[in-house]
């Protein structure tokens, strides 16, 4: 990576997802760049909200549209703590996002039970995505990518979706 946030920003996407959990939400946060200056971040709101689209890169998406008063984020970089699902991606796509970095593999959060592998099935046919864009998902493996997921694993009051 040749973005000095980037493991900074990963960290704080990870941090985020494990704030979600011990607030009662999903094991996934997200944070939004603009030439290496933070303009959002958010976490999993969906049974919080009891919304299934409070993704935490959809609320992040939709928080740096509002600051920055534009639907397109072309000049932005999404941080992840797991790979987007389909609805993340598209959305991402549809935001003109140019790059989005994340830790955990999506094979992290079918672990935890959140596996979004039949949706992906039902719109493409097949288990993964069509291959997005060269260079738009780029993984930066972090030790600690897994802890959300952990995390969400032992938690008592987690209310699966």
């Amino acid at each position: 990576m040749t973005d000095p946030f980037d493991r900074q920003q990963l960290q704080r996407a990870i941090a985020l997802a494990r704030e979600s959990v011990g607030s009662g939400g999903g094991p996934f946060g997200a944070v939004i760049t603009r030439r290496g200056q933070v303009v959002a971040e958010a976490c999993n709101r969906v049974t919080v909200h009891n919304d299934p689209t409070a993704h935490a890169e959809i609320e992040a998406l939709r928080q740096a549209t509002r600051i920055l008063g534009r639907p397109h984020l072309s000049d932005c970089v999404v941080y992840a703590s797991c790979e987007p699902c389909p609805m993340c991606l598209a959305a991402s796509l549809w935001a003109q996002i140019p790059r989005i970095v994340f830790a955990a593999p999506y094979t992290e959060a079918i672990r935890a039970g959140f596996a979004d592998t039949p949706i992906a099935m039902q719109l493409y046919g097949q288990a993964r995505p069509l291959a997005p864009a060269p260079g738009l998902l780029t993984q930066l493996a972090l030790d600690e990518a897994a802890t959300p997921f952990d995390d969400w694993l032992a938690c008592a009051h987690r209310q699966p979706y």
